[in-house]
Formats: C-alpha cells, structure tokens, sequence
C-alpha cells in the first residue's frame, strides 16, 4: 500500500505567525513536507544562528528540519489511530522559535486519515441461543466491528453468509449510529439442525475496502421465547471526573414477558465495550446500577458502553442498550508554565520593550477550567504581553539600574478560571548585566595637602581614591596626573601618581622659600569602553622648616672689615649707638628674630635691645673711657633648632669723623683677661721673672762672697729695672738691690748699667723691648 500512497503536503495558511500542513498518516521516512523557511519568509542562512528549534510536547519527533535550508521532511511515519485515538480529526501542533531577534511561529499538521485498519470484532465467534419455537421475524443482536480509520474508512456495512433461515438487518440507534440484526426468516427445527454457522462481514468504505469476519454460531433451543427489552435504547449520564468509587452513574431496566427464570433479567456489559471501561465502570447484575470502579482517566470527554440484558431462561434470551456517559470536568489540573527561551544576563541599558522570556502556559482542564490569566507583581520594570495561543512574552517596561539592582526574581502567577481556580507560581531569575554608565567618584572636588620642604626623594604626599559603582573593567580605576606646570616646571617631572592606588609621591624635594604652595588635578579613569574620567584637584601646602640662619642687613662689613661707629665722647645714657637690621627668609616663628649681646669689650658701657636690636649707651660717657671698643652682636631665630648669625661692631667715640678710621682688629681695647693669648703671655712673663729672681739671688751670694775677701772698702750694686706696658701692666716696678759694707756708707754704681723698658702688646702683637737688659747682666757677672 505504502508504494501507492500519494503524500499531500500542502500549506493552508500561515496568519498570524501559524502554518498549517497536510499529511497522511504512514508516510514514508525521508519524504519532503514543504520548505519552513520558505513558507515563512525566513532568510534559510540565519536558522543556525538564530538558534533555530523546534518545541513540541510529543515524546516522539515525526519530523526532521535541515537548518541549513530549512527543508521539512518526514523523520518517522505517523500512525494516526496510535496519536489521535478516536478523534475524528487529528492534529500535531509544534512551536518554532527563533532568538536575535526573538520570534515564534506555530506550526500543526493535520493528519489525514488512510485505510490502514480492518474492521475488527472483540471476540472470535458470538454465540446465539435460539428457541426453535419462535416465529419468523425474530430478531437477536449482533456484535458490531471497531474500526481506527475515520469517516469513510471505518464500518459502513455488514454482510452475512447466506443462510436458509437467517438475514441481516440494519437498525439505528437513538443517536443515529447503526448497528446489526440477526432476523429469523424461517421457522426453525432444532431435529433438523440444532446449530447453524455462520460469517458475519463488516466492511469500511475504503479503496479497496477492507473487511473483519466473525463467526456466528446459532444455537437452537427449545424454550424461552421472549427476550428482555430495556426501557430506553439509550441511556445518558453525566458525572463529575474525580467521582469516587461506588459513585452511582445510571441505573437501567430491561423486562421480561416471560415468567419464571426465564423472565429474571440479569445485566453485563456487552463483549462489544472497551475492555478499559468495563474496568472503569462496574454494573450490579441484578439491579442495573452502573457505579465507578476507578479513576476516571480518560481524555475523551464522552464515554460508550454496551449493556446487556439477558434472562435466566434454559436458552437465555438478551438485548443491549447503549449507555453514553458524559465526563463533566473538575478543575483538578493547575495551569503548567513552561520556559521557551530566557535571556539572562540583560544588559542594564535595554531599551523599554525588550523581550527577556517566552513563556507557554498551558491548562490540561477544558472550557473554563483551561482558560488562564497570567501577572507579575507591580512594583517590577518588566510586563507580561500575550503571543501567540498559550504563549506569553516577557519584556520590560521602565529602565534598568543594575547599580540599584543587579538581579529580579520575577514571580509569575498563572490562574484558570474554574471554581474554584487553582494557582500555579514559577519564578524568573532574570541578571542584569553592568554596562559603563558612570564614572569614577571621587569623595570630594578638591583636596588639601601639607608636605614639609626638604622632603626626601619619593616622600609619599597623599592617596586619592575614586570609587566606580560600575563592575569588572567598567569599574578597575586607574589614576593619572593631568598635564600642567608649577613654578615652571613640569608636572610630570615634581610629582608622580600611581596608576594603581592613586598615592601620590614627590620626585623632588620642595623649597618653602621657593615655592609654598601649588595644585594640580589627578584624573581617575575606567577601563570602561568608552571610558569614562573624572578629576579632583589637589592643593599642596609647603610648610616651612628652619632652614635659613637670620641674614644680617645692618651694619654692613665690606671685605671682613669691621663695621665701625662713631659716638660722641661725651653721649649721654641710652644714646642710640647703631640698630643691627636683620632679615629671615624662614616662616612664622622660624623668622621670629631676637638680638643678643654676644661680647663687648666694656659690659658696662653698652646694652642692646632684645627684640628691636638697637645699641644704646647704659651710662653716660667718660674722660676715661678708652676710645675704641668692640662689640658683638648674635641674632637668633625662634626655630627647633635655633639659628644664628653674628656680625661684629667696631664703636669709636669720637667727637668727629677722623680722617682715616683706625684698624679695630689691632686695637688698644682690653681683651678678656684670660683667654688664651694673656695666659701665654702670663705664663712667659712668670717664667721669665723666676729665671731673674733666681740669678739676682745668685748674683747676690756670689757678690757676699767677694765682699768678705776685699780688705780696703765694701762693695754696693745697684740694680733698676723699669718694665712699662700697655694692657694690665701699666705700672713701672723699680727692683733695687744694695749692700752697704764699712761705716762709710759708700755706694758705688756700676757703669754699664742702663735703664730698660720692656713694652708688652696684647692680642697676639710681638713682645718689643728698646734696650735689651740681659745682655749687660751677662756680662757684668762675668
């Protein structure tokens, strides 16, 4: 048959997103349906990459697409008796979707219907009892076929073995189906034949038709010649489909002219019901009622069954009613919500309308129990918008921050419409990805910096840190100055940044005197694309360190000379001799200048002002006072250490301007009594008066002893030394030695002795003496 079967593969209509097919049933494998991407107007090329698929509840593929060119063919053949059961009209529904952009297609197949299947009987051979003694007319039930095809290709008659005493009859039910009737057109006599066989034919209206036998075997009896007869030859029920066991669904009656046994009614269901629902139903045998036996688990919303009703009678006699029951739903299916496609992570800055999911929603239950409407909270930026039939697109509908939220879980509620209506709830985790939308932040615009000068190289100044809400590069921030001079100079060559951590080091060292203060912006960028930058200025504040001794502005010495002042001998007290100026390049108190009396060659005569530094008088001047003097002046500053400098005043008084100024390092003034100079010279000046004392002793002994050997007179020497100096020895000593011998009383001088005069100068000046004594005293002891 397959050879001859003509493939019909036709597209009925493609509205609204749907195309419908033809096939029938048991086509080949391999066989082409049609071409989708033609039939929707898709680019074939783009199936692959737009992820292509095909979504299905069927467990089994019929079909097989080629991405590549979008060409439909058949995968495995289609039974449709196995797929639609009893259906009159069979359909295979499939979903198409394709991503980028997102969109969904409904496809269905309608299944046409072959001749496939032969008619068939439940049993082999049906057996009839007949009593011989009834009249022509009588007529008995036949079993009728079952036949999957539909329409046409299912029963259409029946035919039955020629036979003397037997015919065939068509009846019709109340609902218009027909059944077969064994008539009785002879008498018969059971002596003659007491078992007649025969073949009952049905036959479907096919091309070439085809047929199911059964064997009817009449059994002649000899009584009971009246067959129960029900009230209806229809019964109609309807009952609930979660009914429970013993659930009574109808009760029939049949009657029995015939009295005794052969009048007692016993009911079954007939051979010709399902086997599943004479396990789904039981029926009481004596009094009719049909009650559940199970769970109703069917799909089709009317059920068929046969009952008989047959007599106790030696040679039982039957008939059979039809019993349609009516299977009323309960809603007792919640609403199935399937994901179809879902794109996460989103990017943040997906335009309103965006779709994320697409979602099938589908209710077992039918009529107003499978009808669902669908919602997602309020308070969320996404919507639920209806496709196609029992598809739901998710998109959104207000802007997305995932710096306020990286992350929804969308709860979808789906509800059907029964009484009571069931829920079903399923939840989306729906990412937000990050995209570069703001920039790095700094805390504040600008901030302040204190470095002190002299700063090492590399000193570390200050950390600036921006912080990016964005994540991953969009928020790695790097630091970089931004290009600028100070004082001149390069940026780039005073300060350096690093790019990691935004601290801040001096690449040389600064100077207040110089420069004390600056600013310069550090800029912090993303690694966004495009990036995104943001700056902060940072003020450097140079704090002083004493560093710089106080300069001296007045008096000024040229060449090391000495600065000299001119004051009138006779200046009263608190004259104004000079005022020592003096100036600090340093800062605050590092610049806080005091003056100090370092040395003066008369501690007496002058005082100086501590702060101001002015030199006055302390008393009024003398006719003795010496006329030069020497002073020494200290200014210090009020730094952590203090620093100083000094400069040296040469005071001369003077009642006017000499004409040539006298030389203040080789002055007359009285030096200190002890410093190193004076005790040199003390020291030499000690030595050299012990030699002399030693050898005028010696002298004197040497002379005593000469004495006392002289016979005529004595002997008297006279020695006179006259040491006159400047400086502390300003006095003349007259050393004098004499020794009188005899009465006479005679002195007697020496010639050769002369005066001398030894004349010392202070301050490291040589010793001068005008006659030089110890040459004569050498010679004179000789």
């Amino acid at each position: 048959m397959r050879v001859y079967l003509i493939v019909f593969c036709l597209i009925s209509c493609t509205v609204n997103g749907q195309i419908v097919y033809s096939i029938t049933e048991e086509t080949e494998r391999g066989v082409s349906v049609g071409n989708i991407a033609k039939d929707l107007g898709i680019n074939a090329a783009t199936l692959s990459s737009r992820k292509f698929r095909v979504i299905t509840g069927s467990s089994k593929q019929y079909f097989n697409i080629d991405v590549s060119t979008g060409a439909l063919s058949i995968k495995e053949p289609i039974d449709r008796e196995q797929v639609c059961e009893l259906k009159s009209t069979c359909f295979l529904n499939y979903e198409l979707v394709l991503e980028n952009p997102l969109e969904l297609y409904r496809m269905e197949f309608k299944v046409l219907d072959i001749n496939d299947n032969s008619p068939s009987f439940a049993l082999s051979e049906y057996h009839i009892n007949v009593a011989e003694f009834l009249s022509p007319g009588a007529r008995f039930a036949l079993p009728t076929a079952r036949d999957s095809d539909e329409g046409s290709n299912s029963v259409q008659n029946y035919t039955l073995s020629p036979d003397d005493h037997f015919c065939l009859e068509m009846q019709t039910h109340g609902d218009g189906s027909k059944y077969p009737e064994l008539v009785l057109e002879k008498a018969l006599d059971r002596e003659q034949q007491a078992t007649h066989r025969l073949i009952l034919t049905a036959k479907d209206g096919g091309n070439p038709p085809k047929s199911g036998d059964i064997q009817v075997i009449v059994t002649v009896l000899d009584t009971n010649d009246n067959a129960p007869e029900f009230e209806h030859s229809v019964y109609r029920a309807s009952i609930l489909e979660n009914s429970p066991n013993g659930t009574l669904v109808v009760q029939v009656h049949a009657t029995d002219l015939d009295e005794g046994p052969n009048g007692e009614v016993r009911y079954s269901f007939s051979n010709s019901t399902a086997a599943d629902l004479q396990q789904m139903f039981l029926i009481n045998p004596h009094t009719g009622e049909v009650a559940v036996n199970g769970i109703l688990a069917v799909q089709r919303p009317l059920l068929e069954m046969l009952i008989e009703a047959r007599d106790k009678g030696a040679f039982g006699m039957s008939s059979t009613a039809k019993l349609l029951v009516e299977i009323t739903d309960v809603n007792n299916h919640a609403p199935e919500i399937t994901i179809a496609s879902l794109s996460s992570p989103i990017p943040e800055d997906a335009v309103p309308g965006t779709v994320i999911a697409l979602l099938s929603i589908m209710d077992k239950d039918p009529g107003e129990n499978g009808k669902i409407t669908c919602q997602i909270p309020d308070n969320l930026p996404f919507q639920l918008k209806p496709s196609l039939e029992n598809y739901y697109s998710l998109v959104t509908s207000g802007l997305l921050d995932r710096e306020l939220i990286s992350e929804y879980n969308i709860t979808i509620t789906a509800t059907d419409l029964g009484s009571p209506p069931t829920t079903t709830q399923k939840t989306l985790w729906v990412q937000i990805s990050d995209v570069n939308d703001n920039p790095p932040v700094f805390i504040a615009d600008a901030c302040d910096v204190s470095v002190e000068e002299n700063n090492p190289l590399g000193a570390f100044l200050y950390q600036v840190s921006a912080s990016d809400p964005d994540v991953g590069e969009n928020g790695r921030v790097s630091y970089a100055l931004r290009n600028s001079t100070v004082a001149g100079s390069a940026l780039a060559s005073i300060l350096s940044v690093s790019l990691a951590n935004g601290s801040i080091y001096a690449k040389r060292a600064f100077d207040f005197e110089q420069l004390r203060s600056f600013h310069f912006q550090v800029e912090a960028k993303d690694n966004g694309s495009p990036a995104l930058s943001t700056a902060i200025t940072v003020n450097v504040y140079i704090s002083d360190q004493n560093d710089n001794a106080p300069a001296i502005l007045y008096p000024t010495s040229q060449n090391g000379s000495v600065a000299v002042e001119i004051v009138p001998r006779l200046a009263d007290e608190g004259y104004l001799v000079t005022k020592v100026v003096a100036d600090d390049d340093d800062n605050a108190q590092n610049a806080w200048l005091s003056y100090h009396l370092a040395h003066s060659s008369d501690s007496t005569l002058f005082r100086l002002v501590p702060h101001s530094g002015e030199l006055r008088t302390t008393r009024s001047m003398r006719s003795t006072d010496f006329l030069k003097h020497k002073v020494v002046v200290v200014v210090r500053d009020h730094g952590d250490p203090p620093l100083s400098s000094t400069v040296t005043v040469g005071i001369l008084l003077a009642d006017s301007l000499p004409q040539a100024l006298p030389d203040f390092d080789d002055s007359g003034d009285p030096p200190p009594l002890l410093n190193t100079t004076n005790l040199y010279l003390i020291v030499s000046l000690a030595c050299v008066s012990c030699v002399f004392a030693a050898f005028l002793l010696f002298l004197t002994l040497a002379r005593l002893c000469r004495c006392q050997t002289s016979h005529h007179h004595g002997c008297c020497t006279c020695y006179m030394l006259e040491v006159a100096g400047v400086g502390k020895l300003t006095h003349t000593y007259l050393y004098r030695a004499s020794i009188g011998l005899g009465p006479e009383g005679i002195s007697e001088t020496k010639k050769g002795w002369h005066k001398s005069r030894l004349q010392f100068l202070i301050h490291g000046k040589l010793i001068h003496c005008r006659e030089t004594m110890i040459f004569y005293f050498l010679r004179f002891f000789q």
